[in-house]
């Protein structure tokens, strides 16, 4: 009895709603997992390989998915067959080119991307460097210099690498190219694998006399000092990049970028929330009630604001233009809320307790509201006793 096929969504460990490059990308997960040249001698691995092939077959083709969605394994029984595929299964139409590139130049090192350059002009790596800043300095910009080390053309040879006098020969591996092909056999049949040429590091060229100064490198290292300027508005985790200070570039490319990425210090008053601040301020309980004038804490400075009679406890302020300004337009600036909170005073004199007291009995006398309430609750509970002796009494009594 020939063992049931499982779902071809269940294979490759998709859903059926899954795109092509959900499905592409499950699928060279797989192949590299079962690969026979990766497992040699491994049957199980082997099947597998084969299982998830012909399910990427299927599902990477916009035509059979549709089939197979509709009448499932049904729709392709009876061998489409003739392309040489597995269990007489059609391959024919599934593009596995540059998933088998993935999968040979992991097995021979570098891989179908390494080989993308050649031995053309390719821009230099990007150096990445951090700064602290302040609060204030994030809201309204700075300038900042940082000590860096970077790489420049070596005077001596001209940034050949060279010895004075010579030159760079041609690589004799790859023939100038930068680039070297390996082949090999697949169940697909035969597959091309182009990488960087080890030889020459894809630049085409070997220096045979290497120049005393840098080595063959073709650049030395200096010290340098960079000015950085920091925008106004610029948030924590947010980076600058300065065009061209980055590491120098292979075979005439230009050089890579200096990328500094902000670090903004916590402030102990202020909070920040994209373009808006906010920071939370007591005031006296006078104050809330009968209002007054208060000096609130802003980046631009203290300013007064005047508190309205009657005001409660976490009443919002808003102070407009007070926040920070926008990276698009610094003219723009955000927002600056306060919360307001009445403080309740910890101690208190003889004639300050005094003075609430007489205040409470003019405004409600809340320190005493429940007192006649404890009186009455008193009563009744003597009544209630009186009223069981006397039922004991009247018991005796008879």
């Amino acid at each position: 009895m020939a063992e049931a096929k499982r779902d071809y969504y269940e294979v490759l460990g998709v859903g059926r709603d899954a795109d092509e490059a959900a499905i592409k990308k499950a699928y060279r997960a797989l192949a590299k997992k079962y690969h026979p040249d990766m497992n040699p001698g491994d049957k199980e691995a082997e099947k597998k390989f084969k299982e998830a092939s012909e399910a990427y077959a299927v599902l990477s083709d916009p035509d059979k998915r549709r089939q197979y969605d509709q009448f499932g394994h049904a729709a392709f029984e009876g061998g489409a067959g003739g392309a040489g595929g597995f269990g007489g299964f059609d391959f024919s139409g599934a593009d596995f080119s540059d998933i088998f590139g993935d999968i040979f130049g992991d097995l021979f090192g570098g891989g179908r991307r390494g080989g993308r350059g050649g031995n053309g002009p390719m821009k230099g790596a990007n150096i990445r460097k951090s700064v602290r800043i302040t609060f204030e300095e994030a809201v309204f910009g700075c300038e900042k210099e940082l000590d860096l080390i970077l790489k420049d053309p070596c005077t001596d040879c001209g940034g050949t690498g060279a010895k004075p006098g010579t030159s760079p020969e041609t690589c004799p591996k790859c023939g100038g190219r930068g680039q070297v092909v390996y082949t090999s056999q697949s169940f697909f049949g035969t597959v091309q694998n182009v990488q960087t040429c080890p030889g020459c590091g894809g630049s085409g060229k070997v220096i045979k006399d290497k120049c005393p100064k840098c080595a063959g490198t073709g650049y030395t290292s200096n010290r340098k000092k960079i000015k950085v300027s920091i925008p106004a508005g610029i948030d924590n985790g947010q980076s600058v990049r300065i065009r061209d200070k980055g590491e120098p570039g292979m075979n005439g490319g230009p050089r890579g970028d200096l990328l500094v990425e902000v670090n903004v210090s916590h402030h102990p008053v202020f909070q920040r929330q994209d373009v808006h601040i906010f920071s939370t301020v007591p005031i006296s309980f006078a104050v809330a009630a009968l209002g007054g004038d208060i000096r609130i804490k802003t980046v631009d400075g203290d300013v007064i604001y005047t508190v309205k009679p009657g005001t409660k406890t976490d009443a919002k302020v808003r102070l407009k233009g007070k926040g920070v300004p926008s990276l698009r337009n610094s003219q723009v600036r955000g927002d600056h809320y306060v919360t307001l909170v009445i403080q309740t005073p910890e101690r208190l004199s003889a004639e300050a307790k005094e003075a609430l007291r007489k205040f409470d009995e003019l405004t409600g006398n809340t320190l005493h509201q429940n007192d006649d309430a404890g009186d009455n609750n008193e009563k009744s509970e003597k009544k209630k006793k009186k009223g069981f002796m006397d039922k004991v009494k009247e018991v005796f009594e008879d």
